[in-house]
């Protein structure tokens, strides 16, 4: 489908623009800080699982609607810092229990998955990235466009899924070397609750470029 000019030129994008910190990584390392290592992975997964969603609606012309239309890039933008700033207060509201919540056996893996999810369905940042980045790889002579913008957004998922995957791991790592005391584990949800409140306001007065 791809000639190996096209594809090496996509990846290398692709690696300096998962390199460039931002805001998916600063989710990933909250949620690692407050819940571990596997949340952190988790949110990995869930963020880059929403890719797939983006990769579909440029592919059929959605993104080209936030694109255009004001309207809709705003209630996207404000639905999603809604729900940031919603999940940073609910966080706050939760420090109180935060000494256990990483002794709880079981605890779902659900929850997280599921807040990333919404969080990158809900970032019209992303959605515009794959409207004026992934079509200049795409082209009509090479088949199903659908299927290209698919197996494009794979490429770029499972990339982003390893670092931030080992972003996660070297979090959590460096996280137990200073909470073996316990004093740190009062300020986890703290930390969290305000990065998730402060990517809120960030995408609540992100202008669209």
């Amino acid at each position: 489908m791809y000639d190996s000019t096209t594809l090496i030129t996509f990846i290398t994008a692709s690696i300096v623009i998962i390199l460039a910190p931002g805001p998916a990584q600063a989710l990933v390392i909250a949620r690692t800080i407050s819940e571990g290592r596997n949340a952190g992975i988790i949110t990995a997964i869930g963020l880059n699982t929403a890719v797939f969603v983006h990769a579909i609606a440029a592919a059929v012309g959605l993104s080209a609607i936030l694109a255009t239309s004001a309207a809709a890039y705003s209630i996207v933008k404000y639905l999603g810092a809604a729900y940031l700033i919603y999940l940073g207060i609910k966080a706050f509201s939760k420090q109180e229990s935060g000494k256990t919540s990483r002794s709880i056996p079981g605890r779902g893996s659900t929850g997280p998955f599921a807040k990333a999810f919404i969080t990158g369905v809900l970032n019209p940042k992303v959605a515009l990235f794959f409207l004026a980045f992934v079509p200049q790889f795409v082209d009509p002579r090479r088949g199903w466009i659908l299927l290209q913008f698919i197996t494009l957004g794979v490429i770029l998922a499972i990339m982003d899924i390893v670092y931030e995957s080992l972003l996660a791991i070297i979090t959590a790592t460096m996280s137990n070397r200073f909470t073996q005391g316990g004093k740190f584990s009062l300020w986890r949800q703290r930390i969290t609750g305000t990065v998730l409140i402060g990517l809120g306001v960030r995408l609540f007065f992100m202008e669209k470029i």
